[in-house]
């Protein structure tokens, strides 16, 4: 409940007023949801990064350790530099991960506009709206492989194993599993993907506009 309060809150102001940033120096709609929504992600790593070590630790550990026991060790054996291992492999997924929800819905609402009412910003409907968040929350599932070394770096770091980089995990991964390891687990993201970005994308927009009606 904290990571997700606190993370959709970091997202959302930060990622409105990066875009209202690009909007003011003329930068284009779609430019701008790809710029805002990495900038918004990259800014979750501030709570996200020790709240998904902490998952991980309990979900990984030996079934006795707690999120309490594990703030308590992280903080006494490693400091605040503790909760953020694999802290690089967050900042590229989330960057990625909203710059591709952002940045393909808005491509998808242009496009859906052109052919659908041949004004690539014609305002569309609410079921348009919806379809256009489904499509960008499924292609920003092509950034999954981050995900995968996310988990794999901070299991390791909380069960005391060597540090690998991301790049090491993924030819770790890739030579026990194939290229199917870099993708496991891809359909449960595929669909929560999809909810995160009609809530936090569409979502937002509909909302906004209300707003400042």
């Amino acid at each position: 409940m904290v990571e997700c309060a606190s993370k959709g809150a970091i997202l959302l102001y930060s990622k409105e007023a990066i875009a209202e940033g690009c909007a003011a120096v003329g930068i284009g709609s779609t430019s701008a949801g790809f710029i805002a929504g990495a900038g918004g992600g990259v800014c979750q790593t501030i709570v996200m990064g020790p709240s998904t070590f902490l998952v991980t630790a309990v979900v990984t550990g030996n079934g006795s350790m707690t999120v309490a026991g594990a703030m308590a060790t992280t903080w006494r054996d490693k400091g605040l530099p503790g909760f953020y291992p694999g802290g690089i492999a967050i900042a590229l997924r989330q960057a990625t991960n909203w710059a591709s929800r952002q940045g393909f819905t808005d491509l998808t609402r242009r496009q859906m506009g052109r052919i659908l009412h041949a004004d690539p910003k014609a305002k569309l409907s609410l079921k348009e709206e919806a379809v256009a968040g489904m499509v960008g929350g499924m292609l920003s599932c092509w950034n999954h492989p981050f995900e995968v070394a996310r988990i794999e770096i901070q299991a390791r770091a909380m069960a005391g194993e060597g540090y690998l980089n991301m790049a090491a995990v993924f030819r770790m991964v890739y030579a026990e599993y194939g290229i199917g390891g870099l993708f496991k687990g891809l359909v449960p993201r595929m669909m929560l993907n999809i909810w995160q970005t009609l809530f936090m994308v569409s979502g937002a927009k509909l909302i906004k506009e209300q707003l400042t009606l």
